[in-house]
């Protein structure tokens, strides 16, 4: 058992060694085929890259003489160029030298006719020189005589005749003067009405004014006794929270808020609708919502004068000046709503500023600030007119000098500096004199117009006085037996003059002056 195995295994290892002589001998022949194969490609390679090389040599030598070739003939060209510049420059200069030599000798022919010019010239300049003395001569002798038949000097003649041109020229001058300013008196009234019409026209507004009361609406006459609280404490405690008079009557579903000042009542407002919303009214909670809605509507005011600034296109505005803006909204003049007024007036600037060719965002600037002064705090001077207090305001506060005095002269309180006030001042009387923008209480109104009425009776031969057209027209009839032309025209603005300076009114007043007089006769 054990010998037929070692047989085996030498057989097989027999086999095995047999089977590696033979794969060597195998990949022996193979390796020598291989090298044989290299050795004919690596020639024939050479060979052929022989022949490329040949070609390219060819290749190359043919492009290096059609190279020269070019170089040549354009050095040739370059040569013949040359050779022909410097030919025409030798034809120049034999041209040159001829002509140079014809010029000499034109020259000595000229020499001699100059002579015979000048000889000429000097004979001639004796003769006039003589006939000038001669009509000097005669000059003398007409002045002379002239003298004689006059019994006038020279001098006094020419004074006299100086002195008559003098006496038409000024009466040219006068009369060419009157028609001009004629002219430019009938020109400048008939654009400045076309501008205002224009500017009007392209400005829409509203006409509403503001009440001195606001009307809470609320769902049920329940809410009036919660409102009203025990004993009437909690209406105590809003009152003296936001200085407002509530009025809890019998008007169905509504309370009435009563107050002179608009942000107190709109806090008011706000305040009342977040209690009643809330549900909880009480003395604590009705102090903790009104002062939230004080800063609320503080922050309000400060968003409506952005808006209002970035809707008239006005930039780096101070925030101070940001802030009255927007105070505005809760202000009236007359019972017209201030932030309105200011916004209407800002828009007619800019329009008629941009009519007459000026800057219109200044124009806007100076139109909406103007009435500043209007919107006081707490440390504010009420004596002082607003017109200047909105000048010291807007001075304080870095705007321009232009915007500074249209602000404090838009009602003649100071002098106009600049053509934005006349502007500023024409467009506050359009927004503010219209009828229906403004009202008074019918009282004062009344009073007003009487007031305007005994002005005219306080002069001597007034007649008749008569307040028209809401106060803003007096008519007054004068005693044609005491007051003449010339008197009736003084008369006119005399009152004007005592109306303006003794009374308080929107807008502008017009006096007119009648003096009539009758011849009465019957025919029998």
């Amino acid at each position: 058992m054990d010998n037929s195995i070692i047989f085996a295994v030498g057989g097989v290892i027999l086999g095995l060694a047999i089977g590696f002589i033979i794969a060597k001998t195998l990949e022996k022949n193979n390796a020598s085929k291989l090298i044989k194969g290299a050795k004919k490609h690596a020639a024939s390679l050479l060979k052929q890259a022989n022949l490329e090389g040949e070609s390219i040599k060819k290749d190359k030598i043919l492009q290096a003489k059609e190279k020269f070739l070019e170089l040549k003939a354009e050095h040739e060209k370059v040569i013949l160029s040359r050779d022909k510049k410097m030919a025409e420059a030798e034809k120049r200069t034999r041209d040159k030298e001829s002509q140079i030599s014809n010029e000499l000798s034109k020259s000595k022919k000229g020499n001699e006719s100059l002579d015979r010019k000048v000889k000429d010239y000097n004979h001639r300049l004796d003769v006039l020189e003589a006939k000038q003395e001669e009509v000097e001569r005669l000059h003398r002798s007409q002045v002379q005589q002239l003298e004689v038949i006059s019994s006038l000097s020279a001098e006094e003649a020419k004074e006299q005749l100086v002195e008559s041109l003098k006496g038409e020229a000024k009466n040219d001058a006068m009369a060419f003067i009157q028609s001009s300013l004629e002219e430019a008196k009938l020109t400048a009234e008939q654009d400045a009405k076309k501008i205002i019409i224009n500017t009007i026209q392209r400005i829409g507004t509203e006409e509403a004014v503001d009440n001195c009361v606001s009307v809470f609406n609320i769902e049920s006459d329940d809410v009036k006794g919660r409102i009203i609280g025990r004993e009437g404490r909690n209406i105590r405690a809003i009152e003296a929270a936001t200085g407002v008079e509530i009025i809890v009557d019998d008007t169905p579903e509504a309370i009435i808020l009563s107050c002179f000042d608009s942000v107190r009542r709109e806090i008011a407002r706000l305040s009342l609708h977040k209690l009643v919303t809330d549900g909880r009214i009480h003395p604590a909670r009705i102090e903790e919502i009104v002062k939230k809605t004080q800063k609320q509507i503080e922050q309000e005011i400060i968003e409506v004068g952005k808006r209002t600034v970035i809707d008239l296109g006005i930039h780096n505005l101070h925030p101070e000046l940001i802030k009255m803006v927007g105070r505005m909204k809760y202000r009236s003049s007359y019972g017209q709503n201030l932030l309105q007024h200011s916004r209407e007036v800002a828009k007619l600037c800019g329009v008629m500023a941009a009519e007459l060719g000026l800057n219109p965002k200044l124009a806007k600037r100076a139109g909406l600030l103007h009435d500043i002064g209007k919107v006081p705090d707490a440390e504010t001077d009420m004596e002082t007119p607003h017109a200047i207090l909105g000048m010291q305001w807007a001075e304080k506060y870095g705007e321009k000098d232009d915007v500074i005095n249209a602000i404090g002269a838009h009602h003649d309180e100071i002098e106009m500096k600049s053509l934005l006030a006349p502007i500023v001042q024409v467009c506050d009387a359009i927004s503010g004199a219209r009828p229906g923008a403004r009202r008074q209480v019918l009282d004062s109104y009344i009073q007003r117009l009487k007031d305007l009425e005994e002005i005219a009776f306080g002069f001597s031969g007034v007649k008749k006085a008569y307040a028209i057209q809401a106060g803003r027209e007096l008519r007054v009839i004068v005693e044609s037996e005491k007051v003449n032309d010339q008197n009736a025209a003084d008369l006119s603005f005399s009152i004007s003059q005592k109306i303006q300076t003794d009374m308080t009114y929107p807008g502008q007043v017009k006096v007119t002056v009648i003096r009539e007089t009758r011849a009465v006769n019957i025919a029998k």
